[in-house]
């Protein structure tokens, strides 16, 4: 089985020429009846044996951690953190080995994450709200370089939403350090959030339309970091969870959905439907029981959301077409529209 990314290296070092590779691609896009360029590809598995690696990865990080935390807890931080690094010089510089390289990025920024907030919380004994805010900024500070200096020596993909994901979490915990009443204010910082980290895939996502590099991985993963910022924390400020919803709020959880597809469409990334799908399930079961149908409620709104995201799934080239035709000379910039033949 070979990877967009094992392509890439095959061209890069010359063993394939770029023009054989762009061929290869468009045969195989024609044989899945699917175009390349819609198929929103990203390196996760190579093979079964990243599973079996990241089992025993994760085995020893757990056991690394346990023991360093009955030292200190700060202690098993740095454990994870430095054995996270030293199996990535192996599974991901020599090996590039897809899935533990991901489980090996998320244990080293997360070890540096958690060494910060053992020390500030052993520090500072029954934290307040600013105390806790604090700590948690300097925690994100210090994953983020972390994730630049992981990016700097082994590039995986995901780097890049890790750091981004610890920048937003640095200047929101910053935020709620120093503003008064900051607690009111979680939600739309985070979408602020949220909506920067989607500019940033988007300026990833635009330097590579074809989605044919390494940069088309970095773009997802990216979305896939901004899809939940964006959905929770809109949903979240419209209280759709809190207390029963009416009929106005669900139909107003709809109209988002629809937008959100349309988004969706525009930049041809699916990961903010799947972020906010569980809130239109919840405002379509209302609007469901509302017009009478209690027992089938779970039921229908699911019959009537599958066919929804089906139907979408098997004409989102042609829809998208349509949508790409709207925005006149702002569609020439976005992923191309193929069709297939």
């Amino acid at each position: 089985m070979y990877s967009e990314s094992d392509i890439d290296q095959a061209v890069a070092a010359g063993v394939m020429p770029a023009q054989v590779a762009s061929d290869f691609r468009d045969h195989v896009a024609a044989l899945r009846a699917t175009p390349a360029v819609d198929e929103e590809h990203f390196r996760f598995l190579t093979g079964f044996n990243d599973i079996f690696v990241t089992i025993a990865i994760a085995l020893l990080l757990v056991a690394v951690g346990n023991i360093g935390g009955n030292i200190d807890a700060a202690a098993g931080g740095a454990g994870v953190a430095g054995v996270a690094w030293l199996l990535a010089t192996y599974f991901t510089a020599r090996r590039r080995m897809a899935l533990p390289s991901i489980v090996l990025l998320l244990a080293f920024v997360g070890g540096l994450a958690a060494i910060v907030a053992a020390l500030g919380f052993s520090i500072v004994d029954d934290p307040s709200d600013r105390q806790s805010a604090a700590i948690g900024a300097v925690a994100a500070a210090v994953a983020a370089v972390g994730a630049w200096l992981h990016w700097r020596r082994f590039m995986v993909p995901i780097t890049p939403a890790a750091g981004a994901a610890a920048a937003v979490g640095l200047v929101v915990s910053l935020l709620l350090t120093i503003l008064p009443e900051s607690l009111r204010l979680a939600w739309p910082l985070l979408f602020v959030g949220g909506i920067a980290v989607f500019a940033y895939a988007m300026r990833w996502d635009l330097s590579d339309r074809a989605r044919q590099t390494r940069r088309a991985d970095v773009a997802f993963w990216l979305h896939l970091v901004a899809a939940p910022m964006i959905a929770h924390s809109t949903f979240q400020m419209m209280g759709v969870f809190e207390g029963d919803m009416g009929l106005g709020k669900a139909v107003v959880v709809l109209l988002l959905y629809v937008a959100f597809a349309l988004v969706a469409l525009v930049v041809d990334r699916r990961a903010l439907l799947v972020s906010s799908l569980v809130y239109v399930l919840y405002a379509m079961s209302v609007l469901i029981r509302t017009a009478g149908s209690t027992e089938l409620s779970l039921a229908f709104t699911s019959l009537v959301i599958g066919s929804a995201l089906l139907s979408l799934s098997a004409f989102w080239q042609p829809i998208r077409a349509r949508v790409i035709a709207r925005l006149g000379q702002w569609g020439d910039r976005l992923p191309p529209v193929q069709m297939a033949g």
